[in-house]
């Protein structure tokens, strides 16, 4: 969702908050989802109470877009579409399944937190390759690599004679 969607979203508590008022389309254009997966959350039960208007369409609240958002957040942590589905369950329960909620979050957090550490380690392999590549004595290398005809009058001797570099 991106920053445009936030300026047209009404604050909770607001009287428009939960006011059904936005087509479809419109709110495929404001959450970044595709229609199709709107209609699959809503048959799922990931998003439920989305209204209707007079001819039966379905008409979405910025209620609805905040959750999409946070369904979205969820998902980039890895969260399975089941576990967001019994989160979906524990709100509709109400107050009592906070404690449960509060567990999932905790161990999303973790998990998150994990892929972060992850991540990070990727980046410092990926800047180690960077650094070897760019290295003026893998040039040569890299570039009897790419030489396809090895023939004298098309590479250099030296370029044709070196070996590659290594992975």
């Amino acid at each position: 969702m991106g920053a445009a969607m936030w300026d047209k979203i009404t604050e909770k508590g607001h009287p428009d908050y939960e006011r059904p008022r936005y087509s479809i389309g419109e709110a495929s254009e404001l959450s970044g989802l595709t229609r199709d997966t709107l209609r699959w959350y809503e048959r799922i039960g990931l998003l439920s109470s989305v209204g209707r208007d007079h001819t039966g369409k379905r008409r979405f609240s910025d209620r609805d877009l905040n959750w999409l958002s946070l369904i979205g957040r969820l998902r980039l942590t890895g969260m399975s579409v089941a576990d967001m589905i019994r989160y979906a369950e524990l709100v509709r329960a109400g107050e009592s399944t906070y404690p449960e909620r509060l567990e999932m979050f905790r161990q999303t957090r973790a998990d998150a937190l994990a892929q972060i550490e992850e991540l990070r380690q990727t980046v410092a392999v990926l800047d180690r390759k960077i650094a070897l590549y760019e290295s003026s004595e893998v040039g040569e290398h890299v570039a009897a690599a790419v030489c396809l005809d090895p023939s004298p009058a098309t590479c250099a001797p030296s370029a044709a004679a070196a070996p590659m570099a290594s992975v």
